[in-house]
């Protein structure tokens, strides 16, 4: 996401804090922050949208008599929800502006032939891929960065039922080795798979190796499986990991 783009959601979303902050409040914020750094090590995060400056401050001092390692917990929550803001606003901006192509794309196409017109013949073109058609990137939402270094395995289910099974009874010797990589200083996964115009449909297995990248956290690895499915064959699968050392969450990206 553009710096610029981050910056001005940023400040949509403190909007209710900065309207009803006063001279004195903002001051009495900067001093329990700096306080709140001191013991903790990193600065105050809250999912502050629609909350008003007095709201913020008393949540501050409420959580300052946590833990250290219950703080970074509920830090590490509360930039989740930020991300999954953020990553909602990324999409609907995309959305638009595809949607904005598409009217643009309809209405071209009423004045300018098309290759079927112009040749009598169907197209049969298929799109030519210039990454891998399995992808990933991992952001460490607790830092909120990027997270380098990090081991990624791709596998594919080729077992003697057609798909596993929900426990993994049986499972054994069913996945195959696709790829792996680590993650590069922007969080992306070199090349997992060849690059490849139409993926073979199946179940695939995404792993991450969390436990070397922290040690101290709750998950010793992190395993997402798909599906693709044959009508899916053409189509790009982004599988983004956002982890902290005690949550994590996915979702299919593009």
């Amino acid at each position: 996401i553009p710096l610029r783009r981050r910056f001005r959601w940023s400040k949509g979303e403190q909007s209710t804090a900065i309207s009803t902050a006063s001279t004195s409040i903002l001051q009495e914020l900067a001093d329990w922050n700096a306080r709140y750094r001191q013991k903790f090590g990193f600065i105050f995060l809250i999912f502050a949208s629609g909350r008003s400056s007095g709201e913020i401050l008393v949540e501050l001092k409420k959580r300052y008599e946590n833990r250290p390692i219950v703080e970074f917990e509920i830090a590490a929550q509360e930039q989740m929800k930020v991300t999954e803001l953020r990553l909602a606003k990324l999409f609907a901006t995309r959305t638009r502006s595809a949607a904005t192509e598409d009217r643009v794309s309809i209405i071209g196409g009423h004045f300018t032939p098309t290759p079927e017109a112009s040749s009598g013949k169907p197209s049969q073109e298929v799109p030519t891929r210039t990454r891998p058609p399995i992808t990933t990137h991992i952001l460490d939402v607790s830092r909120g960065s990027p997270a380098a270094g990090v081991e990624v395995l791709l596998e594919m289910w080729h077992g003697a039922q057609p798909r596993p099974s929900f426990g993994g009874r049986g499972d054994a010797g069913g996945w195959v080795y696709q790829g792996s990589s680590k993650t590069n200083t922007d969080g992306r996964s070199g090349q997992l798979t060849s690059i490849v115009d139409a993926v073979k449909p199946g179940i695939y297995r995404i792993s991450f190796n969390t436990g070397e990248y922290n040690p101290s956290g709750f998950f010793p690895y992190v395993s997402i499986v798909f599906e693709i499915r044959e009508s899916q064959k053409l189509e790009h699968f982004h599988v983004p990991l956002l982890v902290s050392p005690f949550s994590f969450s996915t979702y299919r990206g593009s």
